[in-house]
């Protein structure tokens, strides 16, 4: 990899980013386009980058939109990652991806939150999982060396913090948007029993800290 900094430039990923950009708290803007970057640079790990299952425009809309289900569209009715899954599926489908491909970016987006199960749904959900997880630390060690220029390029802006404060916002507008045993209703309940979530102490605490 030439430049583990650039991002696509095609039609698909300039407007899914300017989209995402409109839309989302600048913290998770940032956020959302550091997983892309992890998800690469795991991919590269992997030797990934050279399957024929990788596509990159996929993979850069589907971690860059992750987090629409916090934004102002997601109308609270079901959980922020489902909300955020059907969000991108209509963009990146109004921006003529076939309705197969948006099928894959959906489910990457909708099981980013479910460990054990993403890791097998496939190399686009798994790359999309293992980015955002790098970005709460795992795995840091497999992209230290590009770290502090990405970190640098998109800075954190206590990413987890405001994170966790949309999810809970969305998360009030309704019960089906807190399943039980959902990422949400474990925030709502640690937050409200301790004033801080385990997410956020442990990022804190993590190689990257907030």
């Amino acid at each position: 990899m030439n430049d583990a900094l650039a991002l696509p430039t095609s039609p698909l990923a300039t407007a899914v980013m300017s989209e995402v950009r409109s839309l989302v708290h600048p913290s998770l803007v940032n956020h959302c386009v550091r997983s892309f970057l992890w998800a690469r640079l795991y991919g590269e790990h992997l030797g990934a980058l050279t399957d024929a299952a990788y596509e990159e425009d996929l993979l850069f809309a589907a971690c860059v939109a992750h987090d629409l289900g916090t934004s102002a569209l997601a109308q609270g009715k079901l959980r922020f990652e489902v909300e955020g899954a059907d969000l991108a599926a209509a963009l990146v489908t109004r921006l003529g991806v076939s309705a197969a491909d948006a099928d894959r970016v959906w489910e990457a987006i909708a099981l980013h939150t479910s460990p054990q199960i993403a890791e097998r749904r496939g190399l686009l959900t798994m790359l999309t999982y293992e980015g955002i997880y790098i970005d709460f630390g795992k795995n840091a060690d497999l992209v230290s060396d590009w770290a502090e220029r990405i970190h640098d390029t998109h800075p954190r802006l206590k990413m987890v913090r405001t994170l966790t404060d949309m999810v809970l916002a969305h998360a009030a507008l309704s019960e089906d948007a807190a399943p039980r045993y959902g990422i949400a209703w474990d925030l709502k309940r640690e937050r409200a029993a301790e004033g801080m979530t385990f997410m956020e102490r442990a990022v804190a605490a993590g190689p990257w800290g907030e």
